[in-house]
């Protein structure tokens, strides 16, 4: 298992670096940072020459790129062009989206395990037909229809839960935001959930561990689940990234200044600092998670062994 992590680890470093410069090179490629910043007016030109030699953006961009390497190196993640620290914004942005990840990915791995997991052992019947269309309905509608739909009816109308969370990061002011961003995952867990259940019902083992008089609820749990849960495991650590970097719609409807808030702003304000240490530090928590989810493999399926 150590020399599986360690070859595992060191794989990573070329995707990141990879990663990092497509980053890199596509931010610059939306246009001249320096003029963005004036807008409308035309720049002075000492001024505007001041600030690409300030960031380095009048350094080619393979050396700008190892500039930035060499600071990451040293947790500095740049600067804005208004003076403030990208590691800072990290700082503040980060704890927001991940309290919100947390809550919309417990909802989705509860609910579309546990929705999938009827569907697949009813499969045919009115739960199954219930969980399928409404899954497909969830799909078919886009996030943001959702989230203002709901903002209005349970926030506004009903006044169930708060319609906004702003700086109020508790549970209950996370948990309409939650269900909205965990919506559509939660729909494919639950579909892939009820396809792997369904198949994997008609298996030896099941029909081995049956039996033998094992009760039900442990052929199920310990056997049928158990054994069902690995390509949703795969799916779940790739959508636990594409969460905190798809919140960008949700954090707007409910006004959380978290990383998708950041990233917007970095990105109409083609703020390539803030642009390009935000993306950086999601390629790191996709390759940790994408770790994590190899090594849960083994515990899922016993006769998986690492070399």
């Amino acid at each position: 298992m150590g020399r599986y992590v360690i070859r595992r680890l060191l794989q990573m470093i070329p995707v990141f670096l990879g990663s990092t410069f497509l980053i890199f090179v596509m931010v610059h490629a939306l246009g001249d940072p320096v003029n963005a910043l004036f807008g409308d007016r035309a720049p002075d030109p000492v001024v505007a020459e001041q600030i690409r030699k300030q960031y380095n953006l009048d350094e080619p961009l393979w050396l700008q790129y190892l500039i930035y390497m060499g600071n990451l190196f040293r947790w500095d993640f740049g600067t804005t062009f208004n003076g403030q620290s990208v590691t800072s914004l990290l700082a503040t942005a980060y704890p927001a989206t991940i309290k919100l990840t947390a809550v919309a990915f417990t909802i989705e791995v509860i609910f579309g395990v546990g929705f999938g997991l009827i569907s697949g052992l009813r499969r045919g019947g009115w739960s199954d037909n219930t969980v399928l269309i409404f899954t497909l309905v969830v799909i078919s509608i886009p996030t943001f229809v959702t989230g203002y739909v709901l903002q209005y009816l349970v926030g506004v109308q009903w006044g169930i839960l708060p319609a906004t969370a702003g700086e109020d990061l508790s549970l209950q002011s996370l948990l309409l935001p939650g269900i909205v961003l965990a919506s559509v995952s939660l729909a494919y867990v639950a579909r892939l959930t009820r396809t792997t259940v369904a198949e994997n019902s008609r298996a030896d083992f099941v029909r081995t561990a049956t039996a033998k008089g094992l009760p039900r609820r442990r052929v199920t749990i310990n056997h049928l689940l158990r054994n069902s849960l690995i390509p949703v495991v795969t799916f779940l650590g790739a959508d636990l990234g594409a969460l905190m970097g798809g919140a960008l719609v949700t954090e707007r409807i409910f006004n959380i200044h978290g990383v998708g808030f950041y990233l917007y702003q970095g990105i109409v304000r083609q703020n390539t600092a803030t642009v390009v240490g935000f993306v950086t530090v999601l390629i790191i928590i996709y390759l940790a998670a994408n770790l994590l989810v190899d090594l849960l493999y083994a515990v899922l399926d016993p006769r998986i062994r690492y070399a």
